[in-house]
């Protein structure tokens, strides 16, 4: 079957969706171009960064994804109904290990050809490992919010459906994940405030 899908901004249309929903392979490998990278980001920063998790993840997306696209209905967004997924596959992983997975390693400045560039440089990465640690920190709902508000850039509604809650409850968790975060990164304000 010859594909000619409109994608822009990575939405897929409802041709392909449909022809996923039939077996046809290669809608289904043009879902997977279309919607890969974001299921991986997702689900690495949901893991601290971690790889291998993130790959896991993303391939048990596609292989729930290939056994339940016909439970998908035109009525909503493919885009969110896909969040869902990665959502649940991530929450479900998180609570299999219990336990907190550690945010990567200490970040190492080599050489100090410019000192007041390099400087920079190293509070600016000591500023993004900071603020990845604080949020790989947060409880499992609240990290996913985070996630899907500022990576994704999901509006309230989208978040409420994907994770399976009212507005209010979003609007909740994203005050208390700032409060947290704003509380855990303080320290930061004087490092800010000096690689300006």
């Amino acid at each position: 079957m010859e594909h000619c899908a409109v994608m822009s901004e990575n939405r897929i249309d409802q041709r392909i969706i449909e022809a996923c929903q039939q077996g046809d392979r290669d809608a289904f490998r043009l879902l997977f171009e279309a919607y890969k990278d974001r299921v991986y980001s997702i689900a690495f920063y949901f893991f601290s960064g971690d790889d291998a998790s993130a790959n896991d993840i993303t391939q048990q997306v596609f292989l729930k994804l290939i056994t339940r696209v016909g439970q998908f209905r035109s009525d909503a967004e493919f885009a969110t109904w896909l969040y869902r997924l990665v959502t649940n596959a991530c929450m479900d992983e998180q609570r299999k290990r219990q336990r907190w997975i550690s945010f990567g390693e200490a970040v190492e400045v080599r050489g100090m050809v410019e000192r007041r560039s390099q400087e920079d440089r190293y509070i600016r990465l000591e500023v993004a490992d900071s603020v990845r640690a604080a949020i790989a920190k947060l409880k499992p709902k609240l990290r996913m919010t985070v996630l899907l508000k500022y990576f994704e850039d999901l509006s309230y509604e989208e978040m409420a459906i994907v994770l399976g809650c009212s507005m209010g409850t979003v609007a909740s968790r994203l005050n208390r994940a700032h409060k947290i975060l704003a509380r855990r990164l303080a320290h930061l304000r004087g490092a800010l405030q000096i690689g300006e």
